[in-house]
């Protein structure tokens, strides 16, 4: 499985159970041709602040369009909004089905439109039927005038393109709550056309691309599923093998609860960080403890799952890679390196391929030569896999046969498709109001309304939401070290609503438990109006690496995900990190210290893992860079 599962896989199965195929149907340009943006569960100003200076662009150019924000909390986004609904967390498919209620009352949905390109409106209307305002009022926590003017917004706008990201993602109903959005744009026929549609905001670069080539575990290159025969049979006569296996491996959560039950004995962990991004990391670390033998191929030998690693493969990163990338709007580039690879480093697909190689002479031969004859640690190399993965495409959705590195070194980067023959690829997709689905319809995805898998209850009274910052990257091994980075938020913190400050008698600053079924760490607390009442956040960023110490039960701490749950959607197998049933309670510990030290830029980086190596001996400890060169600020409280 590929990190993708943490990002995008709702996403995926969202479009595919609405319009057949994993394609976000529309690109950039909209933004300057929509009247309305719909943004919801994504903080767009932080985890995309390119795209975001575009949206301004378009707002300052066209102030008539209007922007309506989706968030629990009061981000950066909302301050561009013309509306904000504050809904409770998880509510989203309640949300979206009250909008199509409204819309159906309205006469705001296009009967033409659905009758011709479209299948399964009759059950949706029925299951919406109940979703009156007042129960969606209620559901959601926004009033019934707002998520009025809402539907009236998306509806009647001349053009209306919606934008989505984790909230919606990271969710045990995940793939309910992308379909149930995208059911709006069908129900208005606000798709396939200039400034409107669904648009799916990739979590990171090149998560489309590994999507592409079939990185998740019940995939197949050229956005094939391992389910079916076809597809399979495809794929088996493109390799030139007998057949590929018909049953899907375990994806993310399932892979290390099997790991740690012992029924996996290996693990290869390539360009990600399990253990500090997977949820429930009691589990992931029992895991990676029991597993007899694990690889991490690696460029930055910091990350906390190095530590458990048999063999640390050396890897080339970004500024060193020669390959493609594809964005959020079906946009292929190509990637030069910067600087030569250092050291032993390698292409992450080199050492997969030289091992294939290795593991090929002890096993029946099943080819005259090798399977895997690329050029290892050359450009030329890279060029070939590309033109096998490019002749995955044929005949399929995401068709780039008419491409080739040439034409992305002389016209620039392209969009898919771009099937042979082609001039240039499409900016947009189903103009046509065709599908890629059997009877080429898109089909209304029918899901009722469920809660989030933990919900809030006497003992643990607080949702707690993760997510980005502006200034940090994931799990920080590269942005971690740069002390100007942390000017904007210097230290992890827990954000509350001040009232409910108030009312445990907290005060900023102040350490406190935060504590889930799974696990408890020691943070600061803030006060944080943009936060909810009975809800929490922490940055999705803090890791073992900078919040270091004993748990209240007195267990190593892993970090914001030692609180989060496994439970994910049953379709997307994406777990649910945007919300955890936690108790706050204030930590009262003798006493505290804090050090600073402006230290020579070559030392600062062996004094911070010096450093951190002790951080386990107290309830709680971090430490992080500020600054500039290697200026070093580490706090801890009450070693045990």
């Amino acid at each position: 499985d590929t990190n993708s599962r943490l990002c995008m896989s709702s996403a995926v199965a969202g479009y595919k159970k609405t319009l057949g195929a994993d394609a976000p149907p529309a690109c950039y340009d909209d933004f300057n041709h929509a009247g309305c943006l719909f943004i919801t569960g994504s903080n767009t100003a932080w985890a995309h602040p390119i795209l975001f200076r575009r949206i301004e662009d378009a707002k300052r150019a066209n102030p008539a369009m209007k922007i309506v924000v989706v968030d629990p909390r009061r981000t950066d986004t909302c301050e561009i909004a013309d509306l904000h609904l504050a809904i409770q967390p998880g509510t989203d498919v309640m949300l979206a089905h009250g909008m199509l209620h409204l819309m159906l009352w309205e006469g705001w949905t296009k009967p033409d439109y659905i009758a011709a390109h479209t299948t399964g409106f009759e059950a949706l209307r029925a299951l919406v039927r109940d979703c009156t305002p007042e129960r969606v009022a209620q559901v959601c926590g926004i009033s019934a005038a707002d998520l009025l003017e809402a539907a009236r917004l998306f509806a009647t706008s001349s053009a209306t393109l919606s934008l989505y990201c984790q909230g919606l993602n990271q969710s045990s109903s995940g793939t309910a709550k992308n379909a149930a959005l995208v059911n709006l744009h069908l129900a208005t026929a606000q798709i396939g056309r200039p400034g409107a549609g669904p648009f799916s905001l990739t979590g990171q670069p090149n998560a489309m691309g590994g999507r592409e080539v079939g990185g998740m575990a019940n995939l197949l290159g050229g956005h094939r599923d391992m389910a079916n025969a076809d597809h399979r049979a495809e794929i088996a006569a493109l390799w030139g093998v007998a057949d590929v296996p018909a049953a899907p491996g375990k994806t993310a959560v399932e892979m290390f609860e099997a790991a740690a039950d012992g029924q996996i004995k290996a693990l290869w962990i390539s360009c990600t960080n399990p253990a500090q991004s997977m949820p429930d990391q009691a589990t992931v670390r029992r895991a990676l403890e029991r597993c007899e033998f694990v690889v991490v191929q690696e460029a930055f030998a910091t990350t906390a799952t190095c530590a458990y690693a048999d063999l640390l493969l050396p890897a080339t990163t970004w500024g060193e890679k020669v390959g493609t990338v594809t964005n959020s709007e079906r946009r292929i580039s190509r990637v030069r390196p910067a600087v030569a690879a250092p050291g032993e480093a390698r292409h992450d697909w080199s050492a997969v391929a030289d091992f294939a190689r290795r593991l090929e002479r002890r096993l029946p031969k099943v080819a005259p030569t090798t399977l895997f004859p690329y050029a290892l640690d050359d450009a030329a190399g890279a060029e070939a896999i590309w033109r096998e993965h490019r002749e995955s495409t044929r005949g399929r959705d995401l068709d780039i046969t008419g491409l080739s590195w040439a034409m992305l070194d002389a016209l620039g980067p392209q969009q898919w498709p771009l099937p042979e023959g082609a001039a240039r690829g499409r900016e947009r997709l189903y103009e046509d109001g065709v599908f890629p689905t059997s009877d080429g319809r898109a089909r209304f995805h029918v899901a009722p309304y469920k809660p989030v898998a933990e919900a809030r209850e006497a003992r643990f009274p607080f949702s707690l939401n993760t997510g980005r910052l502006r200034d940090q990257w994931h799990g920080m091994s590269r942005t971690g070290t740069l002390g100007r980075l942390f000017g904007h938020v210097p230290e992890p913190v827990v954000q509350m609503n001040p009232q409910d400050l108030a009312r445990r008698q907290l005060k900023d600053g102040d350490l406190v438990h935060v504590t889930s079924r799974r696990g408890s760490v020691v943070i600061p607390v803030q006060a944080s109006p943009e936060v909810g009442l009975s809800q929490a956040f922490i940055a999705m960023h803090w890791g073992a690496e900078y919040l270091g110490g004993r748990s209240g039960t007195g267990e190593a701490i892993a970090g914001v995900n030692a609180l989060t749950t496994p439970a994910y959607c049953p379709d997307s197998k994406q777990p649910e990190l945007k919300h955890a049933a936690v108790k706050i309670l204030k930590a009262d510990l003798p006493w505290g210290l804090l050090a600073m030290a402006w230290l020579p830029a070559e030392q600062a980086l062996a004094v911070e893992r010096a450093l951190r190596t002790l951080m386990p001996r107290f309830e709680f400890a971090s430490c992080v860079p500020f600054g500039t060169g290697g200026a070093l600020v580490a706090q801890g409280d009450a070693p045990v």
